[in-house]
């Protein structure tokens, strides 16, 4: 008989930490441009911080709601069909920043696949647990556990969002592997990988110039490898403890979006490599104790969502970090609970107090 325990204490702390050096960070590498652009340096300081407040909230509620309670087809299927039609929706709507990933609300804007996440994990994990004893058939588990996602990749992949897209998916491989589906299973899509990356990526000007970018962005300094060069330099300047706190050059109209994609990479020019350890290690502590979470329980259903959850803010971790060093092509994969994005932050936010639910549910 499961019992009810304190609240994760640590993963709280790591939590609460990263959205304060957000914070932080998103007033360091904005202010500047805030006040050329909008009149205030303090624009989108203030509202990151009201996204930030509705998060906790939402964070603190759902951290009091038994989990089990979404173990509820009526729960499951109607956000799957919320963040579909969502999806579906963008593409009748104007065009952002020549995407199709916004829906505006006012001053403020959705952007639907952050919710598609969450929704493929709930979906993940309803479906899965009455499955394990049939977790490698074909027809009853494995493509219906793949359709949601293959859907929203598909859509989102349009909008153009191909960093997302590969996100669900890894997430959803996370998921079935912590399920028990079998390793040879997981080499048939690698069969999809030189099509897909054929006509997806290399067939497409904008995304074969960012793999030839990361091949040698020194090729083209002033053109395609601009912005892995600038990132690179603010990273390399900011040496072992940072220029200082709002003293970077880089976020002065080099880097591209310094307060959301290189957000790191302003971090690092300012607090150095000690300072940007700091960030990294706080990640490893929340990844440490979301797998401390899905292995302590032994309700599959926690354990499928308390994985998920846990490699939705890794796996955009490790993207994003990878691409301000250039070990990755670059992305438009935001640092979970750091970058600018209020729609990726109070959507995080709310699965992490689905993951703190889950901690103070022990066997």
């Amino acid at each position: 008989m499961a019992k009810r325990v304190s609240v994760d204490r640590w993963l709280f702390t790591t939590t609460l930490l990263l959205v304060f050096v957000g914070l932080v960070m998103i007033f360091s590498a904005s202010a500047v441009m805030a006040k050329e652009k909008f009149g205030s340096p303090y624009h989108f300081l203030e509202r990151q911080l009201g996204f930030a407040i509705a998060g906790f909230i939402a964070m603190w509620v759902l951290k009091g709601v038994d989990y089990r309670k979404y173990k509820h087809p009526a729960v499951v299927f109607s956000l799957i069909a919320i963040t579909m039609v969502l999806l579906i929706s963008v593409f009748f709507l104007d065009r952002s920043h020549n995407t199709h990933r916004w829906i505006r609300l006012g001053p403020a804007s959705l952007q639907p696949s952050e919710l598609a996440k969450p929704a493929l994990i709930l979906f993940l994990a309803y479906f899965l647990e009455p499955r394990l004893k049939a977790i490698d058939d074909w027809k009853k588990t494995l493509i219906p556990a793949m359709v949601p996602t293959l859907l929203f990749s598909a859509l989102i992949g349009k909008q153009p969002d191909l960093g997302t897209a590969i996100a669900c998916f890894l997430i959803t491989l996370t998921v079935l592997f912590v399920a028990g589906v079998k390793l040879r299973y997981f080499l048939y899509p690698l069969a999809l990988v030189p099509p897909v990356f054929y006509f997806a990526v290399w067939r497409v000007k904008w995304r074969h110039d960012r793999i030839l970018a990361f091949i040698d962005p020194f090729a083209d300094p002033q053109g395609r490898g601009f912005h892995i060069i600038q990132s690179l330099i603010a990273v390399g300047t900011g040496g072992v403890t940072g220029a200082g706190l709002m003293e970077g050059k880089q976020k002065l109209f080099y880097l591209p979006e310094p307060q959301t994609d290189f957000i790191f990479a302003v971090t690092a020019e300012e607090w150095g490599l000690v300072g940007s350890l700091l960030v990294v290690a706080l990640f490893a502590i929340f990844c440490y104790r979301g797998i401390r979470a899905a292995v302590l329980t032994k309700d599959a259903f926690a354990r499928y969502l308390a994985t998920g959850i846990t490699a939705m803010v890794v796996i955009q971790a490790l993207f994003n970090i990878s691409v301000v060093l250039a070990l990755m092509p670059t992305k438009g994969i935001p640092l979970p609970f750091i970058s600018y994005g209020g729609t990726s932050l109070a959507v995080t936010l709310a699965s992490v107090g689905v993951l703190l639910n889950i901690t103070q549910q022990t066997d």
